[in-house]
């Protein structure tokens, strides 16, 4: 910026700079923020981790231990998933499983053993990261590359493991769906994909009237059964689950229940 002339005065312009040391300051603040920001996010997910590691819902043990016993049923376990197949024949159709929030593989092998030791289908559980199915990136691929000689694939869930499902639902290689108290989140009804929604008549959590409301997003040929007396964790073998209302039946009707109801859907 040039002179000026004040009444006959030259004046000088000045430009204003800080005083020294007022950029180091002002560096050290903005660090100091950012460090502090990185500090919180880093608690944040820290946290988010271990509440997502605390309080998962273990499978009853009985349950567990009736169905690795069975001659007819051979477990194999690895960190994707859990694979159900049968003893002794080679199953061509099979089952890719996704578990609610928090609640194990594991939970689930008493309940579906049954569509492997009566139907011959090999069932994949899947291990969701942090045990959340939300969050769980894998494409469906890595799951049926577990069982290769399977050339027909449904898919299913229980809870939010059915909204990923769900969503699994939308590849072209996806011979049908099936939800344990769940719905969908994206919309399939303008798809014909075959779909089987059982519902419990106690279910504290996916209520009723919630998969009723839900239902705008299904086919319009999908099927609802409501089996009388199953609560949200009678769908599973892991016990007493917060919010959800209280099982008039037992696990054995349960699972006698769920094999019918999916064999007759699968059209075996």
């Amino acid at each position: 910026m040039g002179d000026a002339v004040v009444k006959g005065r030259k004046v000088t312009a000045e430009t204003s700079t800080p005083p020294p040391g007022e950029r180091p300051r002002a560096r050290r603040i903005i660090t100091r923020v950012l460090l502090g920001f990185l500090a919180l996010l880093g608690l944040l997910v820290l946290g988010f981790i271990i509440w997502a590691n605390v309080g998962v819902m273990q499978a009853e043990r009985g349950a567990l231990e009736a169905v690795r016993s069975d001659p007819a049923i051979t477990i194999m376990e690895n960190p994707e998933a859990l694979v159900m197949s049968p003893s002794d024949l080679t199953s061509t159709r099979g089952l890719v499983f996704i578990p609610g929030a928090k609640v194990t593989a594991e939970s689930y092998v008493s309940n579906l053993s049954g569509l492997v030791e009566e139907d011959g289908i090999t069932v994949v559980i899947t291990r969701p990261t942090l045990n959340l199915a939300f969050f769980d990136l894998r494409p469906l691929t890595t799951f049926t590359a577990l069982a290769p000689d399977v050339d027909e694939w449904f898919v299913g869930g229980h809870s939010l493991g059915g909204v990923k499902a769900c969503q699994f639902a939308e590849e072209p290689e996806v011979a049908g769906l099936i939800l344990f108290g769940s719905y969908c989140a994206n919309d399939l009804s303008g798809t014909s994909i075959p779909v089987l929604s059982l519902g419990g008549s106690e279910d504290g959590l996916s209520t009723p009237s919630k998969i009723e409301e839900a239902a705008v997003r299904l086919p319009s040929d999908a099927e609802f059964i409501q089996i009388d007396g199953a609560n949200h964790a009678r769908f599973g073998d892991y016990g007493v689950q917060s919010g959800d209302g209280t099982a008039t039946i037992g696990s054995d009707e349960m699972r006698n229940i769920l094999t019918r109801d999916i064999t007759a859907f699968l059209g075996s």
